[in-house]
């Protein structure tokens, strides 16, 4: 049977041969077992190149669109990072470790998948997992902000929490699409780009 380490270097493969550049992200993606992010009864699958079912309806995103988003979002060592969707938690945890020293805090609105994803990132120690809205009574301002699903627009509490410069990525349109939106804010300036079309489960609040 092949082993997860394997199967790791097997899926950088994988993201390499479509299209993922960032040497840092893909090297996150070979150290962080992805085995630990999902269902005991998805372990095995825990490799394909696929998004699977956790718990309430939510999804662990496919590994390409994880490592697409992040390519997208330029991290750096020491920046502090705000996700909104914790979901499984394997997405902070790739984000822990490209920003170590920095800080991040991810939100989840549904009381079960915050479990999941607390238990999960336990020995995470710069991730802190919060039970709200994230895009509501935001107290600090961060360097990146990353949204895990889909929105009809990005909040505009969002935009203010961003620093400058920032930037902010986010799945946005109706069910069934969505283009992947960069906002970057630079000298008091709002930047839009688009990156695509990938699907996910929608946004709650």
């Amino acid at each position: 049977m092949v082993s997860f380490a394997q199967r790791r270097k097997d899926l950088v493969r994988e993201l390499e041969l479509g299209g993922i550049r960032d040497k840092e992200v893909l090297a996150t993606v070979s150290k962080v077992p992805r085995e630990d992010f999902v269902p005991e009864s998805l372990r095995d699958s825990a490799y394909e190149n696929t998004a699977l079912p956790i718990l309430k309806d939510q999804t662990i995103s496919q590994p390409f669109t994880v490592a697409f988003m992040l390519e997208v979002l330029e991290l750096k060592k020491g920046l502090k990072v705000l996700e909104i969707g914790a979901g499984s938690g394997y997405n902070a945890a790739l984000i822990s470790e490209l920003v170590k020293p920095g800080k991040v805090v991810t939100t989840e609105i549904i009381p079960e998948v915050f479990e999941f994803a607390k238990k999960n990132l336990r020995d995470y120690k710069n991730v802190r997992v919060t039970l709200k809205d994230g895009t509501k009574d935001i107290k600090q301002k961060f360097d990146r902000i990353i949204i895990t699903a889909a929105s009809s627009k990005v909040p505009e509490s969002l935009i203010e929490a961003l620093k400058d410069p920032g930037i902010l990525i986010a799945p946005i349109g109706p069910k069934g699409c969505q283009s992947m939106v960069r906002i970057t804010k630079e000298n008091k300036k709002i930047r839009k780009g688009s990156f695509g079309s990938f699907v996910f489960v929608p946004l709650r609040h």
